[in-house]
């Protein structure tokens, strides 16, 4: 069988409509789409130079095999970094971005040019949400944090290490030249017709720059509740939350937990055409049709507080506030909510009923949070066990011990590592949550200044599901492990 992405180059099977998906006895198979032309055909076939077989496709379906194919790409950022010789143009650098802006049809020779566009795709194909760009004394390295953890991908020689950033910076938009401050920047690009974004942070060190390229797919079917990992009846309860007509919803967790993935999938439930929705975020990760998205800009002293000050004079509905991180944000959130307005907004806490304590020792009064706090969610993305090779054993007493609140399964899972998963043993995340909705009870506990695990009794007897109980879902059906749970939840 021919090699997928030498077949035929990318820019031709884009732009004629024809691709070549195999070769089997003899025979190759074509993909053609509708709209090709029978010049196209004649030409696939010549390139061939055997027998074939066609199969027509409309043009959503062959669009989809086509960025299914190509960003499945051989060629490695390790292979590339073994054929790049001792000598490097560096001019060969300043090159901007193909116009397509679709790392796929630019064909450059340049191989450092070449050796990043390929770690790019592979990143993109292996779902990794951040790459590591890191220089240590005697050589580079390059990591991907996939389902939230660092694996090594490759250490291209020490020399590389400076083309390659100063690539990446090129790229962002950043000055080359500087080399002792911090910069951020940005880079959108195509992968296979997908559109990407990466945030670009590059940071001196005592071996040389280091970059980190986060990475921010703007798939939108991701940005669904369901997608994440909600089981309906937390669905419901954060639907009858976000639509509250006033109030403060929060969403808590720690880095890279999705908080604000979940506060986008919330405001896409709301109906942007009869609401006047507005954000305030750092920075602003995906773009929402219908929504004002304003970023924050420390430059301009553009800060979380001075933006929602101006939101406020411009008849908001709902506002979506990226992160508390101060009492004056606090203070405002609050004000907000009280005054008539549906306020969405992520904090750093270990749990739902943790977000009271937290905003308190920021200086909310008791009062205030219990007149204006409609509900707390929490979440942790936990790892999903690789499907190929995980590993069946019956429960026992450990178990049970681990986890005694729980109708233990009588089998578990556990990961075992194959070629698919990378030998991890996991592959792709899901969601466990807590909802933690405030009934006058538990109202009247906060605004007597009660202990946090005074109200957590509380909510636990009534109808808080908490993290532990949640994670139990996916253990029972196989899809992650005891151990995987207790990393996350960590007690």
């Amino acid at each position: 069988m021919i090699d997928l992405p030498a077949r035929f180059p990318y820019a031709f099977a884009k732009s004629q409509g024809v691709m070549l998906l195999a070769v089997k006895g003899g025979q190759a198979q074509l993909m053609v789409r509708e709209e090709a032309s029978l010049e196209a055909l004649a030409e696939a076939k010549r390139m061939v130079a055997v027998p074939t077989t066609i199969a027509m496709a409309t043009s959503a379906e062959y669009d989809r095999r086509l960025a299914e194919i190509y960003s499945a790409a051989t060629e490695t950022a390790a292979s590339v970094a073994d054929d790049i010789g001792g000598d490097l143009d560096l001019s060969q650098l300043l090159q901007d971005l193909p116009k397509t802006e679709d790392l796929l049809d630019e064909q450059n020779d340049a191989p450092i040019i070449r050796m990043i566009n390929v770690i790019l795709t592979q990143a993109v194909k292996a779902k990794a949400s951040d790459i590591h760009i890191e220089p240590f004394e005697q050589t580079s390295v390059v990591r991907f944090r996939q389902d939230g953890t660092l694996r090594n991908v490759i250490s291209p020689r020490r020399a590389l290490h400076a083309a390659m950033v100063s690539r990446i910076k090129i790229m962002a938009n950043l000055d080359i030249a500087e080399r002792r401050m911090p910069q951020d920047g940005r880079i959108t690009i195509r992968i296979a017709g997908r559109p990407i974004d990466i945030r670009v942070s590059s940071v001196p060190t005592n071996h040389g720059e280091r970059v980190v390229l986060r990475l921010l797919d703007k798939d939108p079917e991701q940005l669904n509740l369901g997608a994440l990992g909600m089981d309906l009846p937390v669905r419901e309860r954060v639907d009858r939350l976000v639509h509250q007509p006033h109030g403060i919803v929060l969403v808590t967790g720690p880095t890279g937990s999705g908080k604000t993935t979940t506060l986008y999938a919330a405001i896409g439930r709301l109906n942007s055409q009869a609401l006047n929705i507005m954000t305030v975020e750092d920075p602003v990760e995906y773009e929402l049709a219908g929504i004002g998205q304003i970023q924050v800009n420390p430059r301009t002293d553009l800060t979380f507080s001075k933006a929602l000050r101006a939101i406020l004079r411009q008849d908001p509905d709902v506002i979506m506030i990226g992160e508390i991180r101060d009492i004056e944000t606090a203070q405002i959130a609050v004000q907000a909510s009280l005054t008539g307005h549906l306020v969405l907004a992520t904090l750093h806490t270990n749990d739902s009923v943790s977000a009271v304590t937290r905003l308190v020792d920021m200086g909310i009064e008791p009062f205030l949070l219990a007149s204006s706090l409609s509900g707390v969610l929490a979440q942790r993305l936990v790892r999903r066990l690789c499907s190929t090779c995980r590993e069946a054993y019956p429960s026992g007493p450990r178990e049970r011990e681990l986890f005694p609140e729980w109708d233990m399964p009588k089998v578990l899972y556990r990961p075992s590592g194959c070629i698919e998963c990378g030998q991890t043993g996991y592959s792709g995340r899901a969601g466990i949550f807590e909802v933690f909705e405030l009934d006058p009870s538990i109202r009247a506990l906060i605004h007597d200044g009660a202990a946090e695990q005074v109200i957590r009794e509380k909510a636990v007897a009534g109808q808080l599901h908490t993290l532990r109980a949640d994670a139990r879902r996916w253990v029972a059906s196989g899809e992650t492990s005891l151990e995987e749970v207790l990393r996350v939840i960590r007690g």
